[in-house]
C-alpha cells in the first residue's frame, strides 16, 4: 500500500504539471517528490509521467490513475486533517486568493474576531485581480467573479457586482454633467482593457425599468488595472465604470459621486469557491461559513448593489 505522501506527489505534480511546483505545495524538494512518483511508477510498473524540458505530461495511464486517486485523497486529508483537530479548533494554513479591493477593504477587517474563534488558522491570503485556479494552485477558496467552475468545486453567490459610472466632483463641475446614458459621448472615459482578450471594455447599461441600451464613452484614458481606473477618477480626469465594491469608500466620503444614478449594468455574482466534497477540511468550512455570516451580518450584498 502506498503512502500518504507518495500519492500526494503524484497527484499535485499532475495537476501542477510541475514537480517543483508540487513540491512547494507539499513542503518538500523538488528531489524528494521526483523520486517518491517514481518509486510509485516502480510498484506500479507503469509510467505515469511523460518527462520533458517543457514539465510532464500524464500518460494514458496516469489519466486513468489520477482519475481514480485524486477524489479520494482529498477526502481522506480532509477526514485526517478533521479527525486530528475534532477535539480542539480547525487548524492548519488557509490558502485564499481574493481581489485586492475586496481583500484590503472587507476581508482583512474580518481577521481579527476570525483569528480569535480560530487561533489554529494560520490565513496565507492571496489578493490577485485575477482568477486563480484553486486546483492547480492548491487553494482553500477564492472570492470573486469569472472563475472556471472546475469539476468538484461549489461556487455560493455572495453578492452581484455591478458597475457605476463615477467622477469626481471637480471634474463633474468643469463641463455639464451627463444626464442621459448618450451624453457620456462627451466626456473623457476612463476605460479598462481586458487582460484576456486585450480588448477596450465596453457595458451595455440597463435601469431599474429594465431597458438596455449600449453606450461609448471617447477614451481620455486606457488602463488594465481596475483599482487605477478609481485612482484616475480620483485626480479629475474623467469618468469610468467600477464595481460599486471599489467606489463604495470614495462615495461615502464625497471624493466620488455617481454618474447617472438611474444606471448601471451587472457583470455577475460575486461568489465564495471551494472544494464540493463532503469531507471538507475544517478550516476551509469555518471560513466559509463565517464568509457568509459576515456578508449577511454586514448587509455586503445590499452595499454592493447598484439597484
Amino acid at each position: 500500500m502506498e503512502t500518504l505522501v507518495t500519492l500526494e506527489s503524484f497527484v499535485r505534480s499532475a495537476q501542477a504539471a510541475s514537480f517543483s511546483a508540487a513540491a512547494r505545495r507539499l513542503g518538500l524538494s523538488p528531489a524528494a517528490v521526483s523520486q517518491n512518483v517514481a518509486r510509485l511508477e516502480g510498484k506500479l510498473g507503469v509510467r505515469l509521467f511523460q518527462r520533458s524540458t517543457r514539465g510532464l505530461t500524464l500518460t494514458e495511464a496516469g489519466e486513468r490513475f489520477l482519475q481514480d486517486v485524486s477524489g479520494g485523497l482529498d477526502m481522506l486529508q480532509a477526514a485526517i486533517a478533521n479527525v486530528s483537530q475534532a477535539a480542539g479548533q480547525p487548524a492548519g494554513v488557509l490558502k485564499v486568493s481574493a481581489s485586492p479591493v475586496f481583500g484590503r477593504g472587507y476581508l482583512v477587517p474580518l481577521l481579527k474576531d476570525f483569528l480569535a474563534r480560530y487561533p489554529g488558522i494560520i490565513p496565507d491570503w492571496h489578493f490577485d485581480p485575477r482568477p486563480v485556479d484553486l486546483i492547480k494552485e492548491g487553494f482553500d477558496a477564492a472570492i470573486g467573479g469569472g472563475f472556471d467552475l472546475a469539476s468538484g468545486l461549489v461556487a455560493r453567490e455572495l453578492a452581484r457586482a455591478q458597475l457605476i459610472a463615477v467622477a469626481s466632483p471637480a471634474y463633474l463641475a468643469s463641463r455639464t454633467p451627463p444626464r442621459e446614458p448618450a451624453d457620456l459621448q462627451h466626456h473623457a472615459g476612463i476605460h479598462l482593457r481586458s487582460p484576456q482578450t486585450g480588448r477596450v471594455r465596453g457595458w451595455p447599461l440597463r435601469n431599474r425599468a429594465g431597458e438596455q441600451i449600449s453606450v461609448e464613452v471617447p477614451p481620455r484614458i486606457i488602463l488594465d488595472d481596475p483599482e487605477s481606473l478609481t485612482q484616475c477618477a480620483l485626480m479629475d480626469l474623467g469618468i469610468c465604470f467600477v464595481t460599486v465594491m471599489d467606489a463604495l469608500p470614495h462615495l461615502r466620503s464625497g471624493a466620488l459621486v455617481r454618474v447617472l444614478p438611474a444606471w448601471y449594468a451587472d457583470i455577475g455574482p460575486i461568489s465564495l469557491y471551494y472544494a464540493g466534497h463532503k469531507q471538507l477540511a475544517a478550516k476551509t468550512r469555518v471560513f466559509v461559513d463565517y464568509v457568509i455570516e459576515a456578508f449577511r451580518r454586514q448587509e455586503l450584498a445590499k452595499l454592493f448593489s447598484a439597484v
